[in-house]
């Protein structure tokens, strides 16, 4: 032992015979000390044979079956062991049992009589009255203890046994931390430690689907440890979280419950509620709920101290009702019922508590000497019969008693072989019996135990995990009764077919945080708390990765209707039965028959004056940029494809190109016809029909020459436009197939068009004062001032859709129907008064004669002195009517 040994001994000793001797006596009135059973090894044992004292007092009243009827069970257990010939032969075991009165500090006073034999007494100094030494009994010598019974009490006895090394087998003590090796090295138990209990209820938990529970704990090593390792197990192994965890204490307060009821119902969602507490805390925990009208609405899952006892939910059975227990598994001992049931007050006189139980059981009272009969209570007569004149079911733990014995007296006999092999009794190598080699040899042991599973330990020394599953359920409201749903071996079997709730549902209610997430929608933690989450819809083009996780889908893509993933993005085109197209295509049909017909009209009448003198080359090169400006209209809405997309470049441009280099030259021409006419006699050069013809090519040149660098730069292909049509609402979203010509692309297209258009219009505006009789000019002129206003009013529309989802077919039909008008307008405004004169009125189409150069400077003069004298205000002086146009003629 250690330096500290001798004063720790004499401390010890001192405290024994001032203090236990003295509280033994002071109680030995009502509560006699001990039983005492001679052998040749004895063993301790504790046992709860009274419930814990009221008003300060150490011990109150009875209990009937974890007191009496374990205790009986040890000593059943030891006559079958004295009488078995194998086991022990020609050893006897003795016994001292002592009341631990259900308080651990009542019985860790009790329990140092089991170490007085192991402390060295000095008795140097004291003298008989005779001088002789005194004589002084040695108190028998414990070499184990069973028990304890409760863990708290078990704590306590185990810290001074292991300092003396006495082994202690507990039957009923499950707290997780007696599985401290170093710290109750010398503690074993049949019972598994409430840690398998923990595993098992977790993996109930589990199998019910629930992730959101509370715990709930009576004060103390049993309630306290219980919660810690269910806790400390659903940590670990993840999926639970612990909604409250609410502890009873020892001496709860009047309205403690209710109050207790209060904080539970702060996580309405946790419904299950995990109870590792003693029966009347049970019992008033179910109470507060009805008082609460929450009779249905937890869901308990409560420890093995719980089980299958009827006491704690006596008419509290609807609020109990569907209350899943767990108890270690266990069988009722026939041999014990037929020992215990013939007991008597004759036959057991070795029980000194004995009598006080048959007057408990009975309802009765025994005569003693000097003590009156309490009239109200009838006198016993010793001939009453358990289970006959009473009730009478085996305590739950009477299986695991039995095994405690049992695993001592196989540890002793395995030791006895060892150590005194061929002798009978107990050798000098066993006496005295060394504590820590007994513990090896216990801890050794494997055999079949009283209700035929095996008996072993861990190297904690603790028993292997085995327990049955209730579910407290009721038929009916005469008949309700705990049901067998399942069982615990290390791993779960769990009957979920057999289960029902309140109300006899069979559905499994749910105790969850936060209901799972429907498709498409992530989970956003609470943060601290794992099983509690928001759900958040994955919005606009966002499908759900993984449950936590929104991605955006590919652009070519968008999410599915519950954006569990992605799908194509569908791909469309301008249809030709679509209203964007049938409109420009009707329009430009007419266009293309009404140039059919002028060009029909003017090869037929080719050779007629008005066809000449309206300058038949231009003419045909003006028409024929008009027929391209109607023709582009099917290629803007064709499906694109690379020989489209080129074509759309060429001719987008080309034909407003053609018709408006034209209508430049044309005007440019009578400009400075009439220009020059103001100034000389001499006609200006380049008016010729071929000089005309070479300047609108040359003109023309320009765009085709652009068109094709651009060819060389980008060549024409088609892409899927994505971006264009894609609005909030993915479902709407579409993919565009289209040529690579992009808005810019489509005005800078145009622009070189633009600037002839514009600088047409210039002449147009300059050649105004041109004589009536030469009135080429004015329809030119008109007409520009009319396309001027169709591109004005193109413009704004073109760019103003940019952000509609029909941006495409607008564009396409605002720019198709503009450029068929602009051509319309130069068809209807330049032709259709020369086809209607040549179809209509064929007499004005007759030759007329030919005015020299000399006489347009003739006109020319008098039309400028026409208009500075109207400027000066004086007379106007009318042109003469009776010359002839200004012809091209060859």
């Amino acid at each position: 032992l250690s330096p500290l040994w001798p004063r720790l001994a004499l401390s010890l000793w001192i405290w024994i015979g001032g203090q236990v001797i003295q509280v033994s006596g002071s109680h030995q009135h009502f509560h006699p000390h001990s039983i005492k059973i001679p052998g040749d090894i004895t063993l301790g044992g504790l046992f709860p044979i009274h419930a814990r004292g009221p008003h300060g007092l150490p011990c109150g009243e009875l209990k009937k079956e974890k007191g009496i009827h374990r205790m009986e069970a040890m000593l059943y257990a030891l006559d079958q062991i004295n009488s078995d010939p194998e086991l022990l032969p020609n050893i006897t075991l003795g016994v001292r049992i002592l009341d631990t009165c259900s308080r651990d500090t009542y019985a860790l006073e009790q329990s140092l009589t089991f170490v007085q034999a192991l402390i060295q007494k000095d008795t140097s100094d004291i003298r008989c009255s005779n001088g002789e030494p005194p004589l002084i009994r040695k108190p028998e010598r414990v070499v184990g203890v069973i028990g304890a019974s409760a863990s708290s009490v078990s704590i306590m006895v185990a810290n001074i046994l292991r300092l003396f090394e006495i082994p202690q087998v507990s039957y009923a003590s499950t707290a997780p931390e007696l599985s401290d090796n170093n710290r109750y090295d010398f503690f074993s138990r049949v019972v598994p430690p409430d840690s398998y209990q923990a595993q098992a209820m977790l993996d109930i938990v589990k199998a019910l689907g629930w992730n959101y529970v509370s715990t709930l704990a009576s004060e103390g090593n049993y309630g306290e440890s219980g919660v810690d390792a269910f806790m400390q197990i659903s940590r670990e192994a993840g999926g639970v979280c612990i909604a409250q965890s609410v502890k009873i204490p020892r001496e709860p307060t009047a309205g403690e419950f209710d109050k207790i009821i209060r904080r539970l119902m702060e996580t309405s969602n946790a419904r299950g509620v995990i109870i590792f507490a003693n029966e009347d805390d049970i019992k008033r925990v179910l109470e507060a709920a009805k008082r609460t009208n929450l009779t249905g609405h937890f869901l308990f899952v409560g420890s093995d101290s719980w089980g299958a006892k009827s006491s704690p939910i006596a008419e509290l059975e609807d609020v109990a009702e569907g209350a899943v227990t767990i108890l270690p598994k266990r069988a009722s001992i026939d041999g014990f019922d037929q020992y215990f049931v013939t007991r008597s007050l004759e036959n057991n006189r070795r029980n000194i508590w004995f009598a006080e139980f048959w007057e408990d059981d009975f309802r009765c009272k025994l005569t003693r000497p000097g003590i009156k009969l309490d009239p109200d209570k009838k006198k016993c007569t010793g001939m009453e019969r358990i289970g006959r004149d009473s009730s009478y079911e085996q305590e739950g733990k009477v299986q695991f008693v039995i095994d405690a014995v049992y695993a001592v007296a196989h540890a002793l006999h395995n030791m006895h072989q060892d150590l005194c092999p061929g002798s009978t009794g107990v050798c000098s190598n066993m006496d005295p019996v060394e504590g820590r080699s007994l513990l090896n040899y216990i801890r050794a042991v494997n055999f079949n135990g009283s209700a035929g599973t095996s008996v072993l330990f861990n190297e904690n020394g603790d028993a292997p995990g085995r327990y049955d599953i209730f579910q407290f359920q009721m038929t009916n409201h005469s008949h309700p009764g705990y049901r067998v749903i399942g069982q615990w071996t290390n791993n779960l079997r769990l009957n979920l077919e057999e289960m029902q709730w309140s109300g006899g549902d069979k559905s499994i209610p749910d105790s969850i945080c936060s209901f799972p997430c429907n498709p498409g929608e992530r989970k956003k933690m609470v943060k601290g708390v794992p099983c509690c989450w928001h759900c958040e819809l994955c919005d606009g083009y966002q499908y759900q990765l993984d449950e936590f996780t929104c991605e955006t889908c590919p652009t070519d893509m968008r999410p599915t209707p519950n954006r569990t993933t992605c799908r194509p993005t569908p791909i469309i085109k301008l249809e030709w039965n679509s209203p964007w197209a049938l409109v420009p295509a009707s329009l430009a049909m007419l266009g293309i028959l009404a140039t059919s017909a002028v060009v029909i009209t003017f090869i037929r009448f080719n050779d007629t004056p008005i066809v000449r003198a309206s300058g038949r080359e231009l003419s045909y090169v003006l028409l024929t940029g008009i027929f391209l400006i109607y023709l582009i209209t099917f290629l803007m809405i064709a499906e694109p494809g690379v020989v489209v997309c080129a074509f759309r470049r060429l001719l987008l441009g080309l034909g407003m190109a053609i018709t408006y280099s034209a209508m430049l030259t044309k005007t440019n021409r009578i400009y400075r016809i009439f220009e020059q006419g103001k100034r000389s006699v001499t006609p200006p050069k380049f008016i010729s029909p071929t000089s005309q013809l070479l300047i609108t090519f040359i003109l023309i040149s320009v765009q085709v020459l652009g068109v094709f660098v651009w060819f060389g730069v980008v060549p024409p292909h088609t892409i899927i436009d994505y971006e264009e049509l894609r609005p909030p609402n993915p479902d709407l979203a579409r993919g565009i197939l289209k040529c690579d010509m992009s808005d810019l692309s489509i005005i800078c297209c145009l622009s070189y068009s633009i600037v002839l258009m514009v600088t047409c219009t210039v002449y147009a505006v300059k050649s105004r004062g041109v004589p009536e009789t030469f009135n080429e000019a004015k329809p030119i002129g008109f007409t520009m001032y009319t396309t001027c206003i169709v591109w004005l009013a193109f413009v704004p529309i073109f760019f103003g859709t940019a952000q509609s989802t029909e941006k495409m077919f607008i564009q396409t039909a605002t720019l198709t129907v503009s450029m068929s008008l602009s051509a319309s307008v130069s068809l209807g405004m330049l032709y259709m008064p020369k086809v209607y004169v040549i179809i209509f009125h064929p007499e004005q189409n007759v030759q007329k004669r030919k005015r020299s150069f000399k006489g347009v400077v003739q006109a020319a003069r008098m039309s400028q002195k026409s208009l500075n004298e109207k400027q000066n205000g004086e007379t106007k002086i009318e042109p003469d009517r009776t010359h002839t146009v200004f012809t091209d003629q060859q």
